[in-house]
């Protein structure tokens, strides 16, 4: 994916913010989010809920610096780790310069309509500017965009709509003009050549939960956590140890597979994609261990990253 440079004037004043991508389960957040940074740092499936994190990826020019953020998509939660996805989502409306609201051309529009309102408060309030990018406008036609576009205009008077498709690229460079436009003069936050604030750990463990999503169904993906327990590296050969944690023991054959299959099937794929990302040979090694009910255990979403301290 080639990544998307806007080019400011000379003379211009530096330009520095946060930007935070927010929307429901499923309407290409993290398509989007890679698509804006030109980098593949957010895992995608065409499951719901693939984003657990909060995940930044700072795109950063000579006059400018963009730090956006992926958040997991807004749901009613069940259990802790919901809740703790949750946080994430509506902790982003409290940090933001600039919130980028994904809808799509497929779900109901005013689906959870609470945070919706909160939404469209922030944007009438001109706390925040808001874009509503309409995403997946390859699924509809023309005649029922422009019936949506208008919908998103009378819910959110102070938006402003964008239609894109993030997986074609399709009318992403609009929205990346109208957001540096919107940007507040300010220093960097980061070192210009900072591409993100995840360590390699973190996206060694979402690229295995990648695989893990897209290699078993039903609550499989949901019930499981990635750990990544050692992590040496060398210039020519990263060593990576894993554990794929389960929420009970009679996942755990499922995960391992007959004479470990599935597993290995899943430590294959993840390798391959480990090597592209890291642009260098990878030894992965992945173990399958019980962690009872983590999803609902304080103690265990601590240790797996799900604080929002």
């Amino acid at each position: 994916m080639e990544p998307t440079q806007t080019i400011l004037t000379p003379d211009v004043p530096h330009k520095a913010g946060f930007v935070n991508i927010i929307g429901n389960p499923n309407v290409g957040k993290s398509t989007l989010m890679n698509r804006l940074v030109g980098e593949r740092l957010s895992i995608i499936t065409s499951k719901a809920q693939t984003t657990r994190h909060r995940i930044m990826g700072i795109v950063s020019g000579p006059d400018f610096q963009i730090v956006y953020s992926d958040t997991p998509g807004v749901l009613k939660p069940k259990y802790k780790l919901q809740e703790s996805m949750l946080g994430f989502s509506t902790g982003a409306l409290g940090d933001a310069d600039v919130l980028v609201y994904v809808t799509d051309t497929v779900e109901q529009p005013d689906k959870n309509g609470e945070f919706l309102a909160k939404v469209r408060a922030m944007a009438a309030e001109n706390s925040t500017p808001v874009i509503v990018v309409v995403n997946k406008v390859d699924l509809t036609t023309p005649e029922k965009l422009e019936e949506l576009v208008d919908w998103w205009h009378r819910e959110i008077p102070a938006a402003e709509i964008i239609p894109v498709s993030a997986r074609d690229g399709f009318n992403v460079e609009p929205v990346i003009r109208r957001i540096v436009a919107l940007l507040p003069e300010g220093p960097a936050y980061y070192p210009k050549d900072t591409l993100t604030d995840k360590s390699l750990r973190f996206f060694a463990s979402e690229i295995i939960r990648e695989k893990i999503l897209l290699n078993y169904d039903k609550e499989i993906p949901y019930s499981t956590e990635v750990a990544i327990e050692s992590y040496e590296e060398s210039p020519a050969l990263d060593r990576i140890g894993a554990v794929i944690y389960v929420a009970r023991q009679s996942q755990k054959g499922i995960i391992i597979g007959h004479r470990g299959a599935r597993l290995k099937r899943v430590g294959t794929e993840a390798r391959k994609d480990l090597e592209a990302f890291l642009d260098k040979k990878v030894f992965l090694e992945i173990f399958v261990k019980v962690a009872e009910d983590w999803r609902d255990n304080e103690r265990a979403l601590r240790r797996f990253g799900y604080n929002n301290d």
